[in-house]
């Protein structure tokens, strides 16, 4: 069972987007050695926006990844290519979907949903994110969903697909179809959306 992760913002500096790129890359090798980050990926939101997702199971194995290389990496490097400090949000992990054998197709798409849960309504919004994995294990376009509570108190889904069509399928699957059903009851705000491009990933089976 994973019940941490960790979000890490970057914001590159124009001109260096390909670095930040060459970077992350590079450093898939350091990540696929570290046996306690159960999950590991580099993610795109838009030009010059990126973020590292990497998921554990424990606190513990957590501050490990903090003060490994690929962290580590990343702080040295931030005034040569970053707009500011890379921000590091610690998640926990409600639910989640992992590949029990490594994928034969590496992921190209991903999707980041956050939302406020509504007042008094905060046991619901996590009871409901964790039922919802009875669905999306039984959806095989979809490698990999976290069901989150963020640092902030919002909650979300962090998901990643091999493809369009897949990441389509899930946008009109199971879970969202009963999220819009119930949201005037469980939603405090619209859900922010962001389509993302996976350029890295790894997972510990």
């Amino acid at each position: 069972m994973l019940a941490k992760a960790l979000l890490i913002h970057l914001d590159a500096k124009p001109g260096v987007e390909a670095t930040v790129e060459e970077l992350l890359l590079g450093s898939l090798p350091a990540a696929r050695a570290e046996t306690w980050t159960r999950a590991w990926s580099f993610l795109r939101f838009g030009r010059g926006e990126y973020a590292v997702f990497a998921a554990f199971a424990d606190e513990q194995a957590r501050q490990a990844h903090l003060q490994g290389p690929v962290a580590l990496t990343l702080t040295a490097r931030a005034g040569e290519l970053l707009m500011k400090e890379p921000r590091f949000e610690r998640i926990d992990i409600l639910a989640c979907k992992v590949p029990v054998v490594i994928p034969r197709r590496d992921d190209s798409k991903g999707l980041l949903l956050s939302f406020k849960a509504r007042a008094g309504h905060e046991s619901d919004v996590e009871q409901f994110l964790r039922g919802a994995r009875l669905y999306v294990v039984e959806e095989t376009g979809t490698t990999a969903w976290f069901a989150v509570r963020f640092e902030d108190g919002d909650y979300g889904i962090i998901d990643t697909f091999p493809d369009n069509g897949a990441r389509f399928a899930h946008l009109t699957g199971h879970v969202p179809r009963e999220l819009a059903k119930h949201a005037l009851s469980l939603l405090g705000s619209m859900p922010d959306i962001h389509m993302l491009n996976v350029l890295a990933e790894s997972f510990q089976t």
